[in-house]
């Protein structure tokens, strides 16, 4: 899968839900988590965080939303259930991207929401736990990002998987042509560019 994510929340209060989130962040191959104004202490989530996730991705804590700063080119994606945000299986994940969810009785500040680029919503009849929710998240994600077979039209799955890409051979443009003449690189068959 090209490209990276983040998954992080906004005045986060359980240590049990920032555990599951980084936990779950981990496995998906999260590049960084990132805390904004959490409640709990992040090392209280050593007992849920069975992975250790702490050890393998940075995180990164900042007191307010003004703090917090993102790789350039990261698009901030809001997960907000509100009427006008996307609904997530309609939404087309950016290939650099930093899922940001609320607290888990409050909605992402007016501030956050204006700095994000994206909002979506997993189309639900109410709010689900923060953790589930980064998790469905981050599988979509995946799911529409990653090289995976095409889901059958019967029950069950895939009668083969989808092949690996296969790159074609090198092709040499005609200004690297003469200056490796020039150095005297270019000689063999194998070295020479297609008519």
């Amino acid at each position: 899968m090209r490209g990276y994510f983040a998954i992080g929340a906004e005045r986060i209060s359980k240590p049990g839900n920032v555990g599951a989130l980084l936990r779950t962040a981990h496995a998906f191959g999260a590049s960084f988590f990132f805390a904004i104004d959490p409640h709990p202490d992040l090392y209280e989530t050593k007992c849920v965080d069975t992975s250790d996730a702490g050890a393998h991705i940075p995180t990164y804590v900042y007191d307010s939303v003004a703090q917090m700063a993102l790789p350039r080119d990261c698009a901030l994606v809001g997960v907000e259930l509100t009427d006008d945000a996307v609904e997530l299986p309609s939404f087309r994940h950016p290939t650099r991207a930093a899922y940001v969810l609320g607290a888990e009785r409050d909605s992402l500040s007016p501030e956050l929401i204006e700095r994000c680029h994206h909002v979506v919503k997993i189309p639900t009849q109410f709010c689900v736990n923060v953790g589930v929710a980064g998790a469905i998240v981050m599988y979509d994600r995946m799911i529409s990002l990653g090289r995976f077979a095409e889901r059958p039209v019967r029950p069950g799955g895939p009668l083969e998987m989808r092949s690996e890409h296969v790159h074609g051979r090198s092709v040499i443009r005609a200004g690297e042509r003469r200056r490796r003449r020039r150095g005297g690189l270019l000689g063999t068959e194998t070295d020479q560019a297609p008519a």
